[in-house]
């Protein structure tokens, strides 16, 4: 457990702070990792006994419960969709609402109270001691049935996550049980780990006492949380390396086995990924990704993209990023859109990055291009 409480710090840190956090769909997982964490942290501190030193804290994460799955279906739902509606914040009315209630009726309680409700948790063996309390035994009933009310929001998110997923695979027409493409594998099983939680959870509320059980579902948690960070890691560039050849060096692919059909047919087959189902609007986008999902080695690849188009990858990336760009910054029905949002929506994870690879490409920046664009059009 606290392992992976240390785990989840690290990585809530990562998608809040580093520049891909400024992407929204990290962000709904960075506000995930939260709930994740502070869930752990309070199961752990139940099970070692050491809420005992910070009563106060007992309970003090039940909101959480309600915010978790929400957050994974917003997740799911803007990186799928690449589309975000400020009105969709209502799934977070239920974890709001309860805060409220748990602020005004059950955070300024006795800390005897507290300790009897820990008491209970975990060791139910143990009797209650006296304790002191303020307000009227109904207005405790949404606390009592906090686990209640979290499986049905989970049961209720994870149906509406699924059909997020298998929307998404039906919209390229990709196997759901198939290697490609790579990046909706990554949706798909972790919306399998999501499922074995939920069912985790179910098992345990009907059949350990009081809150004995979590261990289980925190375990769960921590192994995703794991799993996470190995998916960044393996997909970082930071352990790519790919010298420089001087000039009059012998040509970098002269023994390759990729023949000339082979290299048109990967040439054409990308030209259509890359127009048909878009993957370079995903930041996280790879060589090796891309690869796997046209079905030829990162080698081969790699030799059509420079001895073909004379582009590496991250400059084909810009080339159809800022293709895409310019028709969004030029479409009159995009202008309440601002720049930072365009960005995101070609793959960009910050503006000074999106305005750069745009000047470069085509001599103006963003700004620019836009008033031009729509000027132009009005005049006309």
């Amino acid at each position: 457990m606290l392992l992976g409480i240390i785990q989840g710090c690290f990585l809530t840190y990562f998608f809040l702070t580093h520049s891909k956090g400024k992407q929204l769909p990290n962000r709904f997982l960075g506000f995930a990792l939260v709930c994740m964490t502070l869930l752990m942290s309070d199961v752990w501190l139940g099970y070692t006994n050491y809420m005992v030193q910070v009563l106060g804290l007992v309970d003090s994460t039940e909101p959480a419960n309600l915010a978790l799955f929400p957050c994974l279906y917003l997740y799911f739902r803007v990186s799928l969709r690449k589309s975000w509606n400020v009105r969709e914040a209502w799934h977070f009315l239920p974890a709001v609402l309860y805060f409220l209630y748990m602020a005004v009726l059950y955070y300024p309680q006795p800390l005897s109270l507290k300790y009897e409700a820990f008491l209970g948790a975990f060791h139910p063996e143990i009797p209650s001691p006296p304790f002191e309390s303020y307000g009227e035994r109904w207005m405790f009933w949404p606390k009592w049935h906090i686990n209640e009310f979290t499986g049905i929001s989970m049961l209720i998110y994870l149906v509406l996550t699924w059909r997020e997923v298998l929307l998404a695979f039906q919209r390229i027409q990709a196997r759901f049980w198939g290697s490609q493409p790579t990046d909706l594998i990554w949706f798909r099983n972790l919306q399998i780990h999501l499922t074995f939680i939920t069912i985790i959870y179910l098992i345990t509320r009907t059949t350990f006492e009081s809150d004995l059980g979590d261990h289980l579902v925190v375990a769960h948690m921590a192994f995703i949380i794991y799993v996470t960070s190995f998916s960044i890691i393996r997909q970082s560039g930071f352990f790519r390396v790919e010298p420089a050849t001087p000039t009059g060096q012998v040509r970098k692919y002269e023994k390759s086995s990729l023949t000339p059909e082979l290299e048109n047919r990967t040439l054409e087959k990308l030209q259509q990924v890359l127009r048909e189902e878009k993957p370079q609007l995903d930041s996280t986008c790879s060589l090796p990704g891309l690869a796997q999902r046209l079905g030829v080695s990162t080698h081969h690849l790699s030799q059509v993209l420079n001895d073909t188009l004379e582009l590496s990858f991250f400059e084909l990336l810009a080339k159809y990023r800022i293709e895409e760009a310019r028709q969004l910054l030029s479409a009159p029905e995009n202008a309440h859109l601002k720049i930072e949002e365009i960005a995101e929506r070609v793959g960009y994870n910050s503006k000074s990055a999106f305005n750069a690879a745009f000047k470069r490409e085509t001599g103006q920046t963003p700004s620019v291009f836009r008033s031009a664009s729509l000027s132009a059009g009005t005049s006309s």
